[in-house]
């Protein structure tokens, strides 16, 4: 295996560890990227990765984005994330859960885990038995006066449905009412995104790797099921990538026939040239670790003195920090990409 220094991700992280669990089956990696402005945060995801590579790969570009979103979610949090190789459905076990809580204080405070695809609050909960470095699992706030269980999902659907409409209405110059939009996984966040869009009038197109999750979209949003291999060669407005990253590269962005990208995934772009291949196409990109920030903002604003109205304040500010890298890239003829990582560079640098 390649070192990890050479590593085409590998963008001069702070901190890499490996950590294998006999007793249990567990294995998991964390990245700490950087941590300028504060304790590296961000979630614990489990995924069914087809290699160690796979799952390398994925944890050093989710840590990454973890920096450059709390940097333009305007946090003194550095960033971070945690893998855990295996399937969430019939992998998980509280033996696994314990492991990975003690894998997380053997950091002893460098990374601070929150949660992501596949794992629960419950979960989180569990690893809080075995460590302190884990946020999320105590909640006094929510986006919609609802009581507050921990998840951060309603927030990052909140946050990525405000973006979503600001760059419908920057580009379109219309609201959302009639407007086309393909979402492209029905997770926790996806399927809150597809009933904010359903309330506004909006036609859905979805897709998803679990077709009950197609079926309640279909049921409760009077959706559109779309095969996941048809879902970038619909004719419709806005393509909202809402399950895995990497999935704008050359081939699919070539198929695309929308006028603005705006989903709740992680490092969308295959690579931050794929950025320019959209604009050459007349297509909007919204960066999608300013877009999803909605979630790391509410786990901010579960730490200190604050009110769900404060909470949604704050994660409408995403509207206005959009508005300001669209602007920039016009003036000066640059994809959204990459005015939105100057941006964060010149707050964490």
């Amino acid at each position: 295996m390649m070192s990890v220094f050479e590593h085409s991700e590998y963008d001069g992280h702070e901190h890499v560890a490996f950590y294998q669990d006999k007793t249990t089956g567990l294995k998991a990696i964390i990245a700490v990227h950087n941590s300028n402005l504060g304790s590296a945060l961000g979630g614990c995801r489990m995924w069914p990765y087809g290699s160690d590579e796979e799952a390398l790969r994925d944890v050093l570009r989710l840590s990454k984005g973890m920096t450059y979103k709390a940097a333009m979610a305007g946090l003194k949090q550095g960033g971070g994330k945690a893998v855990i190789i295996g399937n969430p459905r019939t992998e998980k076990t509280i033996e696994k859960m314990l492991s990975m809580g003690k894998f997380i204080d053997s950091l002893s405070g460098q990374y601070i885990s929150a949660e992501d695809s596949g794992l629960t609050v419950d979960d989180l909960k569990v690893m809080s038995r075995q460590t302190k470095y884990v946020s999320g699992i105590h909640a006094n706030y929510h986006i919609n006066s609802e009581p507050a269980d921990g998840n951060p999902a309603p927030s990052t659907a909140y946050g990525v449905y405000v973006g979503l409409k600001t760059s419908v209405e920057h580009v379109m110059k219309s609201d959302l009412k009639g407007v086309k939009v393909a979402i492209q996984g029905l997770g926790h966040v996806g399927t809150r995104l597809a009933r904010h869009l359903h309330k506004k009038g909006v036609k859905l197109f979805v897709t998803d790797m679990h077709p009950e999750n197609i079926e309640k979209a279909v049921t409760e949003f009077s959706a559109t099921a779309v095969s996941p291999e048809d879902i970038y060669d619909l004719d419709v407005d806005v393509f909202a990538p809402c399950a895995m990253g990497a999935i704008l590269n050359a081939k699919n962005i070539a198929r695309l026939k929308v006028k603005v990208v705006a989903g709740a995934a992680n490092n969308q772009l295959a690579k931050e040239e794929c950025g320019q291949l959209l604009v050459d196409k007349g297509i909007l990109y919204a960066p999608d670790y300013v877009l999803n920030a909605g979630g790391i903002i509410d786990i901010y604003h579960q730490s200190i003195s604050s009110s769900d109205k404060e909470l949604r304040d704050h994660i409408e500010k995403i509207s206005d920090t959009l508005l300001e890298i669209y602007h920039r890239a016009k003036s000066q003829g640059l994809s959204t990409n990459i005015v939105a990582n100057q941006i964060a560079e010149e707050r964490f640098g």
